[in-house]
């Protein structure tokens, strides 16, 4: 009877905490789409509570549940008194796992992106942070799939956040014109078309308006050995309308250039053959 009893009460405890968790997770999830903005705090630290409260909930439940059975109670003594074994052994197992767990504290306590932040990650991932947990993190890429990558893997990567502090970007726009094309006619629709586009933001001081500064500034960056490389600086409200700013720039200047006879050059090579007079001039 006995026994029946000690099961009722660990289930008891079991189903509590479950029910904790899920209150908790909810509370923190109404906290995160309702409030976070109203007290000015961050929705990363509510997502990495989020996905930390059933860990901290079951792990003391699990500790719980040692220390009132009698049986396990001495395992758990017996484990503890070898705990230097214990944890090498475990140590070793989960050393990656663990590695993880400390990098995604780092992550919470340096905030090197939150959550709805752009990044790049590495030369590979790129994508909007949805949710960080303790041991990974998960970006929404551009094909609207899922990227899970572990905090351990992101701790040796570099990081490149559009997002961080201003979420503006000064787009670079480039094409190539060969050498008997006019540069002066070039630079002026370059310029031109990538004033008039509707997503183009006008990042200019008053001082810079009132020196008549350009609204696009460009210019000839590089002499290569086959063309000019010509270059805009376009400012965009964000990574997505400087990426469509690109596409639409990359179809109407090539048909701007052809109309007006500049010519984007391509790689070649051009073969001279001399033939060769005998010695008598023959």
């Amino acid at each position: 009877m006995e026994e029946y009893y000690t099961l009722i009460k660990i289930g008891i405890v079991v189903l509590a905490a479950l029910i904790i968790n899920l209150i908790l997770r909810r509370v923190i999830k109404l906290l995160t789409t309702k409030y976070a903005k109203r007290v000015s705090a961050d929705a990363t630290s509510f997502s990495f509570l989020k996905n930390s409260v059933g860990f901290i909930i079951f792990s003391v439940v699990i500790i719980y549940i040692i220390q009132y059975i009698p049986g396990l109670k001495n395992i758990g003594t017996a484990l503890f008194a070898g705990a230097g074994i214990f944890a090498a052994i475990v140590g070793f197992a989960a050393q990656k796992a663990f590695g993880n767990i400390i990098s995604g504290i780092f992550i919470l306590i340096f905030r090197p992106f939150r959550v709805g932040d752009t990044v790049y990650i590495g030369n590979i991932y790129r994508g909007i942070v949805e949710e960080i947990t303790l041991r990974h993190i998960v970006i929404r890429d551009y094909e609207n799939r899922r990227i899970i990558i572990p905090n351990g893997i992101i701790s040796e990567e570099t990081i490149v956040n559009s997002s961080i502090s201003d979420i503006s970007i000064k787009k670079h726009i480039e094409f190539r014109i060969d050498f008997n094309s006019d540069i002066d006619k070039a630079l002026e629709i370059l310029k031109e078309e990538a004033e008039k586009h509707p997503l183009t933001v006008d990042a200019r001081t008053a001082e810079q308006i009132e020196k008549g500064s350009p609204k696009v500034m460009v210019r000839i960056v590089t002499i290569e050995e086959y063309a000019y490389r010509l270059r805009a600086w376009v400012w965009a409200k964000d990574n997505d309308d400087a990426f469509i700013i690109s596409c639409d720039l990359n179809y109407s200047i090539p048909k701007l250039f052809k109309e007006n006879g500049i010519s984007i050059p391509y790689p070649h090579q051009e073969v001279i053959i001399k033939k060769q007079l005998d010695k008598f001039g023959k």
